[in-house]
């Protein structure tokens, strides 16, 4: 019998290649093969197989089956996508997790910063605050006004009030042109003190005369930032006296013994800081007066100027108790 009969007792040949992997058993964690030379399955064959393809485990090192070749489809069907990554009608992003317990909690509106300035105080405190802020803007507004009408030429308000704004602007917030003038002071003025002190063993005696504006020149000599005491005070007191009295040294109107009181004040204040009474002594009475001096004038001027000084001398003034210390009687 030939051996190509198929009968029982004809031996066996090797297996086909085809029919050794039916026979095989397959493998536990082998991952199949495409097989190239397999034609695409039938629609019976492919009807057998499920909807959808299963979804690849996590951690695997091939996330997705490879491409068969030789397969008559050239498209894959596509994959469902997760409910949660899809857009749903009120406008939100593919992809966005919405109700994800794994996106986690859901952020919170911002809160407000904290407050400052007058916002942070309480009520009671911002009401204090608001007025305090309404009485200083008022006093300003006031102020302005006032300087305004002593600067502004004559009119009906300073004719009605001219009293008032002179209260309020004399001594200490006088104004005046005499920078602009068209013929500037060319003058120097010097005021001078001198004393009559009460010694420790009763007796009295004249102090010489004590150049104040000397002593305030070499304190603004290079100096780059002089106060306004240096500068003004003693200048500005002297004018302030000499503006409220008439050639005769009396004062016209009230305002002139107001001017008195003010000079003095810092004349005496002068002598005490200058140690004018010595040990023990006492101020009892002083005497202002003024030297003027004509400025020179340049050398291509014709001016002819006297250079001799004029003095004006006042009366002695009695120093009341307590004055020295700085009292206000």
């Amino acid at each position: 019998m030939d051996v190509h009969d198929g009968g029982p007792g004809s031996p066996q040949g090797p297996n086909t290649s085809r029919e050794a992997e039916a026979e095989a058993p397959p493998a536990r964690d082998a991952v199949p093969r495409p097989r190239a030379e397999l034609s695409s399955p039938e629609p019976s064959s492919r009807a057998e197989q499920p909807d959808s393809e299963p979804v690849p485990r996590a951690g695997t090192a091939d996330s997705e089956p490879a491409p068969r070749a030789g397969t008559g489809d050239s498209e894959t069907a596509p994959r469902a996508e997760p409910a949660d990554l899809v857009g749903d009608p009120a406008g939100d992003a593919v992809g966005d997790p919405v109700g994800d317990p794994a996106a986690g909690p859901v952020s919170e509106p911002r809160r407000p910063g904290p407050r400052t300035g007058v916002a942070a105080l309480s009520l009671r405190y911002q009401v204090g605050a608001a007025l305090a802020l309404a009485v200083v803007a008022v006093a300003v507004c006031v102020h302005v006004g006032m300087v305004f009408l002593h600067v502004a030429p004559s009119n009906t308000v300073t004719k009605a009030h001219g009293k008032a704004i002179d209260d309020w602007i004399y001594p200490e917030f006088e104004q005046n042109w005499k920078l602009f003038a068209p013929n500037p002071l060319q003058q120097n003025i010097a005021v001078q003190v001198r004393a009559q002190v009460r010694t420790v063993d009763g007796g009295s005696r004249t102090t010489g005369w004590y150049d104040l504006s000397a002593q305030d020149g070499r304190a603004i000599d290079g100096n780059l930032l002089p106060s306004h005491t240096q500068q003004n005070e003693l200048r500005r007191a002297w004018d302030f006296f000499t503006a409220t009295h008439d050639n005769d040294n009396r004062p016209v109107g009230l305002r002139g013994a107001l001017s008195e009181t003010y000079l003095r004040r810092i004349v005496v204040l002068r002598l005490e800081r200058g140690g004018a009474a010595g040990d023990g002594g006492v101020v009892e009475r002083i005497q202002v007066r003024s030297q003027t001096t004509n400025v020179t004038p340049p050398k291509w001027s014709t001016e002819k100027v006297s250079m001799s000084p004029v003095y004006r001398e006042l009366s002695w003034w009695s120093v009341p108790d307590g004055e020295t210390e700085g009292g206000t009687r």
